[in-house]
């Protein structure tokens, strides 16, 4: 649910409990059916933010998207890390093989080097960002998950937290490259290859 139709929810809450207090403070006008309908239009309206609560799959998010963002971004700080380290030892064998080459050459090459050492700073800084967005993800689905499993409890009626993949089509099979401790090995493959022939 967005932050606007929380507060209009919220207003239209408060708009009738104001309405239904206005009527049984002027004791004259009011009546038993009155009262009622006021009381049926704040049940109607728990009853739609109940079913919208229970149609945003809030258990989904919580239960896959979260953690499937945060592992993925996990993957990204660790793959460019990995990245960033082969950058460097290439950039020391070139600055070890510069010493073979002339002193216009090996000043060249040794500057083109600095260069490319000073902008794999690059990963320093994104992982570090990374890692603190994951960290502030994880304590939203933190809470997130405390705040369902108290609407679960109190609120009749919410779908169980069992999650279904309902993507269709192409969609199912589009995942990005796969995690690396959820791949399978090269040498699995070429096990079962073998196994096949």
């Amino acid at each position: 649910m967005s932050n606007l139709k929380n507060d209009i929810g919220r207003d239209k809450v408060v708009q009738i409990i104001n309405s239904v207090i206005e009527k049984v403070e002027a004791a004259e006008d009011v009546s038993r059916e009155n009262i009622y309908l006021e009381l049926k239009a704040l049940h109607n309206l728990i009853e739609e933010t109940r079913k919208e609560i229970s149609a945003s799959r809030a258990s989904d998010v919580s239960g896959t998207h979260i953690p499937d963002a945060t592992d993925e971004l996990d993957a990204v700080v660790e793959a460019t890390e990995v990245a960033t380290g082969t950058i460097m030892d290439s950039c020391d064998a070139l600055t070890a093989y510069a010493d073979k080459l002339g002193a216009e050459h090996k000043d060249y090459l040794l500057g083109e080097v600095t260069k490319i050492l000073e902008a794999c700073s690059f990963q320093d800084i994104t992982g570090q960002r990374i890692t603190k967005v994951v960290r502030s993800i994880k304590q939203i689905d933190e809470k997130v998950s405390n705040l369902m499993a108290v609407l679960e409890d109190k609120i009749p009626g919410l779908p169980n937290s069992a999650l279904v993949d309902t993507r269709e089509g192409d969609a199912k099979l589009l995942n990005g490259p796969q995690m690396a401790d959820k791949a399978v090995s090269q040498s699995d493959i070429d096990k079962l290859l073998a196994d096949l022939f």
